[in-house]
């Protein structure tokens, strides 16, 4: 029995891929044409997946007038059906990733970007093993400035941040009792939430699983399920890297290990220091961080978080359970050790975002690079390599970059620099409230 045959309350159902910016770009189908789409797929044109921000062509694309702008096919992706139940009319969305029409994965797709370092991974005899953390903020936006939104309980406003605060939590209870309702039918492992440094800023985090593509899949649905059930309930939700100038920013981390193939935690060997597989990927972690800071860090606004003393790592330095530095060695049992990479904004492609950590991870264990010793102490008062402080210099860096090109298919790194040089160039014309109205829900 089909998924639709087992939920026949569903009246419609989205098909939609991941574009480079993180976009849902896709169709809405009434059910009775779905299983159509399941075994013959839908076409779409390969330049859907190469839209700038705004949900424009980019200028000068190849795939565009150059070739035609010729039509790429959607297939669904293994996840299959995904309820969606922000939405009033019982509906489903049917992930899909893009193929040429020789049955190709198409370059451009960032979900296959992923999928080709996981194949890479499966080939040393290695699965990484993944978890993530997710930052977002509700908002308050129906005024001329955005503030946190009154508790529905109280109906009052918190005067100010409060870390772990259990009092906070309960404000938003009713929100919050939803969402974890939502995250069960949806399959995303959603685990302890808690509130953080900033102003109605809050952080779930989603259970390692060895799965690095169901990991980016909990990650991207997550945050449009966030988004959704917040306007339900009368506010918004952003993963914006920064949407308060004077409160910390919202990152997304992720904390990765790697099972060998006995499924043994292949980072530790019952020793603090763990294991020299450990060493090579904090390695290759480190050699990443400067070129590829365009994808931890995509948009406009994400080099606001990006400053000293702000809950945001600027040096490129590792630690032990040290949270000033850019990659983490966390504390508790020997047996468990893992990387913790706390570079990325909420606002990043988690696709993308994750083949950019693990691929570099991996570049570390294939060319056995050793790391510099960890540091000890306050990193940002440390004479460290900096990470890019600039959006144009991480463009510079990833177009140029011989790490970026051991990750990322030649076509979607040309495809993205264009794309962030023409955001980079209309981006200028904006105010800064006319960037925050496009960032707030969008990224």
């Amino acid at each position: 029995m089909s998924w639709l045959d087992q939920h026949p309350e569903v009246r419609n159902v989205r098909c939609g891929a991941v574009d480079l910016n993180g976009q849902a770009r896709g169709k809405r189908i009434p059910v009775r044409f779905a299983r159509k789409i399941e075994e013959e797929g839908t076409r779409f044109p390969l330049s859907v997946l190469n839209l700038d921000i705004w949900g424009e062509d980019v200028e000068d694309s190849p795939l565009v007038f150059e070739i035609g702008d010729p039509d790429g096919v959607l297939r669904p992706t293994e996840r299959g059906y995904v309820p969606m139940p922000w939405l009033g009319t019982p509906s489903a969305l049917l992930p899909m990733w893009m193929y040429t029409e020789e049955g190709e994965p198409f370059a451009g797709d960032p979900r296959h970007a992923l999928r080709s370092v996981v194949e890479r991974f499966r080939d040393h005899g290695l699965v990484p093993c993944v978890a993530t953390e997710m930052e977002f903020y509700l908002v308050d936006d129906s005024g001329s400035e955005i503030r946190q939104p009154p508790s529905p309980r109280s109906g009052k406003r918190r005067p100010g941040a409060e870390i772990l605060s259990l009092r906070a939590l309960d404000a938003f209870d009713a929100f919050f009792n939803d969402l974890y309702e939502a995250c069960d039918v949806m399959d995303i492992p959603a685990e302890a939430a808690i509130s953080e440094v900033g102003l109605g800023q809050f952080e779930i985090n989603l259970s390692h699983v060895p799965d690095a593509l169901k990991a980016a899949d909990d990650a991207w649905l997550f945050k449009q399920l966030v988004r959704g059930l917040a306007r339900n309930h009368g506010f918004a939700a952003s993963f914006m890297a920064k949407p308060y100038e004077d409160y910390a920013g919202n990152g997304l981390h992720t904390h990765f290990s790697i099972l060998d193939g006995e499924g043994r935690n292949a980072f530790a060997d019952g020793t603090f220091e763990g294991s020299p597989l450990l060493r090579n990927a904090i390695a290759g972690c480190l050699k990443g961080i400067p070129d590829l800071t365009l994808v931890f860090a995509p948009h406009s606004n994400s080099y606001e978080r990006l400053v000293p003393e702000s809950h945001a790592p600027t040096g490129v330095c590792w630690a032990y359970d040290n949270r000033t530095a850019s990659v983490r060695v966390p504390g508790g049992s020997l047996m468990s050790r893992r990387v913790e990479h706390r570079v990325a904004g909420g606002d990043v492609n988690p696709y993308l975002f994750l083949a950019a950590v693990l691929g570099s991870a991996l570049v570390g264990i294939e060319d056995n690079l050793q790391p510099p010793p960890p540091i000890m102490g306050n990193a940002y008062e440390q004479d460290l390599l900096q990470i890019p402080d600039t959006w144009e210099q991480a463009i510079d860096a990833f177009e140029t970059s011989g790490i970026a090109r051991r990750i990322f298919p030649a076509q979607l790194i040309e495809n993205l620099v264009m794309t962030k040089r023409q955001e980079l160039h209309y981006m200028a014309e904006l105010t800064p409230r006319q960037q925050l109205e496009l960032y707030l829900d969008t990224v």
